[in-house]
């Protein structure tokens, strides 16, 4: 059947594509990813408390990917309803609370039993949707642009969904099959998206996969590389890149846009780490001098694991009582490393050096 962007794409071919995947740009291309894959997997493997920072990252990449799906926030807002008692105040704060609560759940999934399955998809949209949404099995389904055009039409009917979702299963999972993993994260995610098989949700759950496939194939031992504020840049070219190999087969210049965007994510991570281990060492030593009474590492670590924290955070470190805490916050933010701020009935400090790091632009694009 010819491909028509008002018909439901049936059929939409198997993976992998009759195409040379190993074209001389796509090889030139790999070389220069890879290594930034894995000098990042380096860096992180080498650090004391490689998940000292998760949490900040996962809410990053959360507020990035919601944010393609039009849920906007800010970092200031999020980091504020970690700590607060009426966190879900503002409801785009919810939904980058439940994703960034599939991000996990996606990881814990995946350690229990390391494959991408249909099943574990489910598990991870439904926690993104908070509800028990399955396989799509109503017809009608027309993704628009901004305009409100219909630009493409995905298979219909959950029978066909299933199927193509299960073929999608197997190519991911083949132990014989020794395509280059980086190549094949852009055949797998091109195909997720095509079969889109849940009616809301797909973007988010197939971000996710990306994590979870960079941890299958060993390129990313800890997962802290979140691709979505990319995406987020380059919204309009990645759906028009999605776009061109449904409509032309233009398989290189997708996949040539995949590993830039995995090379230059990777660059910006690392710049970022680097900068917030080199703050947290500076300020580490300087509160040292300053302070060597209550200067401890696991302080270090509760100022820098989010950009906001409270007396019961450092109380809960058993750091000291409540108003023993209380007192080294007071003087820390005299000292001019931390600043306060009253929400409701909670007053928090904000490491706003550490949040000028997280919201910087990124200086490699």
């Amino acid at each position: 059947m010819t491909y028509h962007k008002d018909l439901p794409y049936n059929a939409l071919p198997p993976l992998p594509p009759k195409i040379d995947l190993y074209s001389k740009n796509i090889m030139v291309k790999l070389v220069t990813t890879s290594r930034a894959l894995a000098q990042l997997n380096g860096a992180l493997t080498k650090l004391p408390n490689p998940n000292l920072f998760l949490d900040t990252l996962y809410i990053q990449e959360a507020k990035a990917s919601s944010e393609i799906e039009n849920i906007v926030t800010t970092n200031d807002d999020l980091f504020k309803a970690l700590l607060v008692e009426k966190r879900f105040a503002n409801p785009a704060n919810k939904e980058i609370f439940h994703y960034k609560k599939a991000l996990w759940l996606g990881m814990t999934e995946f350690e229990q039993r390391p494959f991408i399955t249909v099943n574990l998809c489910i598990k991870i949209v439904q926690c993104i949707k908070q509800n028990m949404a399955g396989i799509r099995d109503f017809p009608g389904t027309r993704l628009a642009n901004s305009r409100g055009e219909v630009v493409y039409t995905p298979p219909e009917g959950e029978e066909t969904i299933l199927k193509k979702l299960k073929a999608w299963e197997r190519y991911i999972n083949d132990p014989e099959d020794d395509l280059d993993p980086l190549i094949k994260m852009s055949l797998m995610h091109y195909q997720f998206e095509a079969i889109h098989p849940f009616s809301d949700g797909n973007g988010r759950t197939g971000r996710i996969l990306f994590l979870l496939y960079l941890k299958q194939n060993k390129l990313l031992d800890i997962p802290a590389l979140f691709l979505s504020e990319y995406i987020l840049k380059e919204r309009e070219s990645y759906y028009k890149k999605l776009r061109a190999v449904t409509e032309k087969e233009a398989w290189e210049d997708f996949i040539l846009y995949m590993l830039d965007m995995v090379e230059i994510t990777a660059k910006q991570a690392l710049f970022r780490m680097e900068s917030v281990i080199e703050l947290m060492e500076q300020t580490s030593e300087a509160i040292k001098a300053e302070f060597p009474k209550f200067h401890s590492y696991t302080l270090m670590e509760v100022l820098f694991k989010l950009p906001y924290s409270k007396r019961q955070t450092l109380v809960e470190a058993e750091l000291g009582t409540a108003k023993t805490v209380g007192n080294y916050l007071i003087k820390l933010e005299k000292a001019g490393y931390l600043k306060s701020v009253r929400v409701g009935k909670e007053k928090l400090y904000l490491n706003h050096r550490l949040m000028s790091i997280l919201e910087g632009e990124n200086i490699l694009q």
